[in-house]
């Protein structure tokens, strides 16, 4: 089974699940490891959520919302983009994850979504994460987007509905990426690159729903990515 580098967090319980469900083995990684040992023998590397990413790390003053990281978490994961990326390993980036994912390849992000976006819908939403009330709004996905192949079976036309719990989002988009999906208030919900192997990011948290399979294409994906990676098949495409 390929082997996945997971980011650790408070909340790691359902991105465990998500990723052993659908066939591959678990290494959690945090700041006590280097990492080169964090990534040694892995086939890809999924980035969890938590607290925000210093705005220091993408070149801004601090907002007074920002909630800071454990020490040395976002050095870690920076680096762990950095490496990753070198190596072409696939890469899945969920909430927090995608803001790391943005900044690490030199874009930046909305500090405080309803203080700095006029007219922003609601994007937090803190009540139970596995309850069906948590599909709190609509994302509208590109499509010949590789998010909107892995979501056509939910896809009404290009929309489906998705859970949110975040105040920050993805600002000036990274060089090389997409945006491959927004909210209706423009909010980025989504980025590819695509010239990557698999490099997705997500804002949404489809790991909350690994018991009733909503998004578990995303997961399903990401794994074959990280497991044609080790038969050397190219996957491009896929």
């Amino acid at each position: 089974m390929p082997l996945i580098a997971v980011s650790g967090c408070r909340k790691l319980e359902d991105y465990r699940q998500a990723v052993a469900n659908v066939g591959a083995d678990v290494r959690i990684v945090d700041v006590s490891m280097s990492v080169g040992d964090a990534l040694e023998d892995v086939d890809g590397l999924l980035l969890t959520g938590g607290e925000d990413v210093a705005p220091e790390k993408y070149g801004e003053s601090r907002h007074a919302a920002v909630a800071d990281a454990a020490p040395g978490r976002d050095e870690f994961e920076i680096g762990l983009v950095d490496a990753a990326r070198a190596r072409n390993l696939p890469l899945f980036a969920i909430c927090r994850g995608i803001q790391v994912l943005n900044v690490a390849c030199g874009g930046t992000l909305v500090q405080d979504i309803p203080s700095q976006v006029p007219g922003a819908a609601a994007h937090r939403f803190p009540v139970p994460p596995h309850e069906p009330f948590m599909l709190a709004h609509e994302i509208w996905v590109e499509k010949d987007s590789r998010l909107a192949d892995l979501l056509r079976d939910r896809l009404d036309q290009d929309a489906c509905r998705v859970n949110s719990r975040h105040h920050q989002a993805v600002k000036a988009l990274a060089p090389g990426f997409c945006v491959t999906a927004t909210a209706p208030d423009g909010i980025v919900e989504a980025i590819e690159d695509p010239a990557m192997r698999f490099c997705l990011g997500v804002q949404w948290h489809p790991e909350n729903f690994w018991r009733t399979g909503e998004f578990r294409p995303l997961f399903e994906a990401f794994v074959e990515a990280a497991s044609a990676r080790t038969r050397g098949v190219d996957t491009s495409r896929m």
